[in-house]
């Protein structure tokens, strides 16, 4: 049957054809670089934190392969916490002295100390004997901890108020754990002296790990200790500096106004650097990795919203301080994660701590260290940089790495558009030359048109290198493919 022509037919046509080629042409938008506008030196320095288990013992399977990838990131700044789960190796004292007996051994905290010394040899690190010997506290009862040195005891720090409450009993115990390390031994509550034979430098002491929730200090008691522990061992070692407050939950305002004022200080006292944690989370039980990367982001920043607001505190209050955002993460559940880890996660975590780096660097935070070395199931497995089956490193390692060695203090970071907004993209000045970071946020492909780069050469960490080292390749003109939470670097010829 015959029907009359529609006028407005080929019109809808040529609309949606004007749509889909504005559409292409968006698509294919250059990244652009501005080489001659310089954001921000930076002073960030990558690095990580190792946390005592017993994974880094030396009966571990994982053991060698551990301390070897600690050794070969060769970073400055590893903060090392022989932490409370274990008592036996986070103190060094489990019972009170007597009239007659002291009760000090060092059997399970050394070897590990020393395993992590060596791997660091060359490199400045950060110690923290977080634990206090909780007979130290007022408690209803004596506290039983476990007398396996591998099981792990959740319960060890209990207590909230000092049996001493000027501190004075804590600084003598971490003064005698200093001077075992770097003084060859030490003379005990009796007189007795314990010969170590170490005399390690220690040029950075951090003062407790999280006293917000282990003992649920105030900032004025957790302030007393700090005080007390500084003084006694500027003693031993002047030209150690020391890290403050070390708090898990960087949301009160109220732990930095009071802690970063001189004036709640005793004279002496020197304020050289803060620290505090941030970890990613999933919004829900029920989310999976497609939803991951959202809450990752997202959480990510709102955390560079509170260190902002924090930056702002300390140099009000305290400017020459550093900061050392020292546990920086990500966690699906809990310490005894059960579920599935699927591959991209550890990409995901990676490309977060990548980012993360670099919105750092604008703030001018000195040092940013990615949590953990090793992690498996009851001590946080989903937040490990060692696949605790095989000791091979993952992608959460290798992101580390890719970073470290390309990227740090003295850096200039330029303005760099992806004009996508789920690829992150930043332009380095580096002594090694002109060099531009793609993190990629999601778990798809993008398509990204890059500008000439002839002889450009490419560094990459993405779902298809897994464990295995960092991917290198040429950079070929065209459109270039940002595979799913890739981590890219690309060195440009000059």
């Amino acid at each position: 049957m015959y029907r009359k022509p529609n006028p407005t037919f080929p019109l809808v046509i040529l609309f949606v054809a004007a749509l889909s080629f504005k559409k292409l042409a968006a698509q294919e938008k250059n990244l652009t670089i501005n080489w001659n506008n310089t954001l921000a030196v930076s002073k960030t320095i990558p690095t990580l934190q190792v946390v005592y288990n017993p994974m880094l013992r030396a009966n571990s399977p994982i053991h060698k392969a551990s301390f070897e990838a600690l050794k070969n990131i060769g970073a400055d700044y590893v903060r090392y916490v022989p932490w409370f789960p274990y008592p036996k190796a986070a103190v060094a004292e489990l019972k009170a002295p007597t009239a007659t007996e002291t009760f000090w051994d060092f059997q399970y905290a050394d070897p590990a100390l020393v395993d992590f010394m060596d791997a660091t040899k060359g490199h400045p690190p950060v110690i923290n004997f977080s634990t206090i010997p909780v007979w130290m506290f007022k408690t209803a009862k004596p506290v039983q901890y476990p007398n396996d040195p591998d099981l792990p005891f959740w319960e060890y720090n209990q207590g909230k108020e000092l049996r001493d409450t000027t501190g004075k009993e804590v600084a003598d115990y971490f003064a005698r754990v200093f001077r075992w390390y770097t003084k060859g031994g030490f003379t005990d509550e009796l007189g007795k002296f314990h010969k170590s034979g170490y005399h390690y430098k220690f040029p950075y002491w951090e003062v407790l790990n999280e006293p917000d929730l282990e003992h649920r200090m105030s900032p004025q008691l957790y302030t007393r200790i700090y005080d007390a522990v500084v003084l006694e061992l500027k003693k031993i070692s002047p030209d150690t500096k020391f890290v403050g407050i070390s708090v898990a939950l960087e949301t009160d305002p109220q732990w930095f106004e009071y802690f970063l004022n001189p004036a709640n200080h005793k004279p002496g006292v020197p304020l050289d650097g803060i620290s505090y944690h941030f970890y990613g989370r999933p919004a829900s039980l029920d989310q999976g990795i497609d939803s991951y990367q959202y809450s990752f982001f997202d959480q990510a920043n709102g955390f560079l919203d509170r260190v902002r607001y924090i930056e702002n505190i300390r140099k009000r209050l305290s400017a020459n301080t550093f900061t050392h955002i020292n546990e920086i993460g990500t966690i699906l559940q809990n310490r005894d994660y059960k579920g599935v880890i699927p591959d991209g996660y550890w990409n995901l975590s990676g490309a977060m701590f990548a980012y993360l780096y670099v919105e750092l660097s604008k703030i001018g935070i000195e040092v940013a260290g990615e949590s953990q070395l090793v992690g498996y199931p009851t001590q946080f497995p989903d937040v490990t940089m060692i696949n605790w089956k095989t000791g091979k490193p993952n992608a959460r390692y290798w992101v580390l790495k890719l970073i470290k060695d390309n990227f740090g203090p003295g850096d200039k970071l330029v303005p760099a558009n992806s004009n996508n907004p789920d690829v992150a993209a930043q332009a380095f000045i580096t002594a090694g030359g002109k060099k531009l970071l793609l993190i990629n946020k999601t778990n798809k492909t993008i398509n990204l048109k890059l500008p000439a780069m002839e002889g450009a050469t490419l560094q990459t960490v993405d779902v298809n290198t897994g464990d295995n080292p960092i991917a290198n390749a040429e950079v070929k003109p065209g459109v270039f493919l940002v595979k799913p939470f890739a981590v890219t670097v690309i060195k440009i010829k000059e």
